[in-house]
């Protein structure tokens, strides 16, 4: 009996102290539960650090993709597939830690994505466009050009009255000026920054201009006929672009520019004139200079804003500025050869305004057309102890309609073809000008 009790009651501790001791056995130790937190610290850590490479990445290529947009007209590709080998449950938080282009982000490449994202201008488009407005993502630029120009221009000199308000009694005489120019042009740009781009403009000029006169001696069956030449280098200009605004969905992107022009063609004020033919009373009625001015001889200064928008497939441009010119002191302004005055000129303040729009055939070709006008003032002289003057017909309003092509031969080497059309008396009657950019 004792030992059935013995026996009973050990099967019952036994069966009592069983699950207490696998509760000891399974329960986990303190340091246990510290190594785990510590582990899924890491994890988080090395999730959020790989987010964060991840999204530079992603910044990086938008930044790439802009710039080869601009370079290769094309819009910027979409965002960057996961890793490879990475699994769909990685992948989809890299996908949600990855900024899109329209959100924020880093502040330069959100921008940069924004502008790739919209339709970007052809490499033809953005080649035409460099000839009306500057552009920024081009570090530097060498120009070549080549200009003809053609001037002609007729009017009657009467001397003498009208006799019974239907006859006239004196002489009757026909001037013809007949100018042809050919100029070149080397053009250096240098983009100094995303906003600023400085430009450097050498002319060399080639001028023949032939006069005619009807009514040389007396007779209006006479003409009388002269031809004159110059050459050398015109006049230097330096300006600088810098970008005011960029395009937006609503803002057209809008350029200053800043310039100034260097008097170093050859002034046409103190060249001697030659005489041909004089009254009896020495007055000169046929005089012509003996050589063509290559500049205008005075300092000027230029401000002017062009803004260019976006209008798919198409884009539309548009200028205004202002130019001043300064006084400048000469030792002979007078076009008597045996007259010697010393004196100032001041030439005639200019305005000019212009528009037009660009079409891209394909991503070599563009045509643009456009219209553009300058209205100048009337230009003063002053002579030594002497009051100004207002000089008659000096003041000219010069509207154009102009035709360009654009071709692009290369990767780095364009063919621009303007042609332009003068709309008024004052402007040639062609030009025609031929381009070749070179990017490096």
């Amino acid at each position: 009996m004792q030992k059935t009790l013995l026996a009973t009651a050990v099967a019952c501790g036994l069966l009592v102290g069983l699950p207490f001791g696998l509760a000891a056995q399974t329960a986990p130790a303190p340091q246990d539960e510290a190594q785990v937190q510590t582990l899924l610290a890491q994890l988080q850590a090395l999730k959020a650090s790989y987010a964060q490479q991840v999204r530079q990445l992603r910044e990086l290529d938008m930044q790439v993709q802009a710039l080869q947009a601009r370079l290769a007209g094309k819009t910027a590709p979409g965002p960057l597939p996961a890793p490879a080998g990475t699994p769909p449950a990685q992948e989809s938080q890299v996908a949600q830690a990855t900024p899109r282009p329209d959100e924020g982000g880093h502040a330069g490449s959100a921008a940069e994505a924004q502008a790739a994202r919209q339709e970007a201008p052809t490499r033809s488009l953005k080649d035409a466009l460099q000839q009306e407005h500057a552009l920024f993502d081009r570090r530097f630029t060498l120009e070549n050009s080549v200009s003809y120009s053609r001037y002609d221009r007729s009017q009657i000199t009467l001397n003498g009255f009208l006799a019974l308000d239907a006859i006239f009694l004196g002489n009757i005489a026909i001037e013809d000026v007949k100018s042809d120019s050919l100029t070149y042009n080397l053009v250096a740009r240098y983009g100094v920054s995303p906003r600023l781009t400085l430009n450097l403009d050498v002319p060399y000029l080639g001028r023949k201009t032939v006069y005619q006169k009807g009514g040389a001696g007396g007779s209006a069956a006479a003409i009388a006929e002269e031809e004159t030449t110059g050459s050398g280098l015109g006049d230097v200009a330096l300006s600088a672009n810098y970008k005011l605004f960029a395009e937006t969905d609503t803002r057209p992107d809008t350029v200053l520019t800043l310039g100034i022009t260097a008097p170093t063609g050859q002034s046409p004020y103190g060249i001697d004139w030659k005489v041909l033919e004089r009254d009896d009373d020495q007055y000169i009625r046929f005089a012509v200079p003996e050589k063509q001015p290559t500049g205008n001889g005075v300092w000027q200064a230029n401000l002017g804003l062009s803004a260019v928008k976006t209008m798919d497939p198409a884009i539309v441009f548009a200028n205004l500025g202002y130019i001043y010119s300064r006084q400048r002191d000469f030792d002979d302004i007078n076009t008597d050869p045996e007259t010697v005055n010393p004196g100032s000129v001041k030439l005639g303040n200019s305005y000019y305004f212009g528009a037009g729009v660009a079409f891209a055939f394909n991503e070599r070709t563009s045509l643009s057309l456009s219209f553009s006008d300058k209205l100048s003032a009337k230009a003063s002289l002053r002579y030594k102890g002497s009051p100004w003057t207002k000089v008659i017909g000096s003041d000219a309003n010069a509207a154009t309609f102009n035709m360009g092509v654009t071709h692009a031969l290369s990767q780095h080497t364009t063919l621009v073809s303007m042609l332009g059309i003068g709309l008024t008396q004052d402007a040639p009657d062609f030009t025609l000008n031929f381009k070749i950019p070179y990017m490096f």
